[in-house]
């Protein structure tokens, strides 16, 4: 088990979640940050930290977000470890009530 960073995170990237993590088990891309599900504990610390509601326990994600899984599992081999929050991206509170975002996925680091 694990949980999952969602679509409401790409072009935002708050990173109060990465503050909490117990075992750094997140990953930072250009606009969006992942969950390596290797390194989650499952501690749900991160999930009342996000404040665009973009982290759920795998078996909670809801079932349009569902692909995120397999997303932040091959993303997290790909983007390297954030262990301390920074500012979230300029324009992070514009496109933080956008929907649909998930063609906007920038996958470099």
């Amino acid at each position: 088990m694990t949980h999952v960073v969602t679509e409401s995170c790409i072009r935002c990237k708050y990173t109060d979640c990465v503050d909490v993590c117990p075992v750094d088990a997140f990953r930072e891309g250009r606009n969006m940050l992942a969950i390596d599900p290797d390194d989650c504990i499952d501690c749900a610390l991160c999930v009342p930290e996000c404040p665009v509601d973009a982290i759920f326990f795998d078996d909670d994600t809801p079932a349009n977000q569902r692909d995120f899984l397999p997303i932040n599992a091959r993303l997290a081999k790909l983007w390297p470890p954030i262990t301390r929050g920074k500012g979230a991206l300029p324009d992070a509170d514009t496109w933080a009530a956008v929907p649909d975002k998930r063609t906007l996925l920038d996958e470099g680091r």
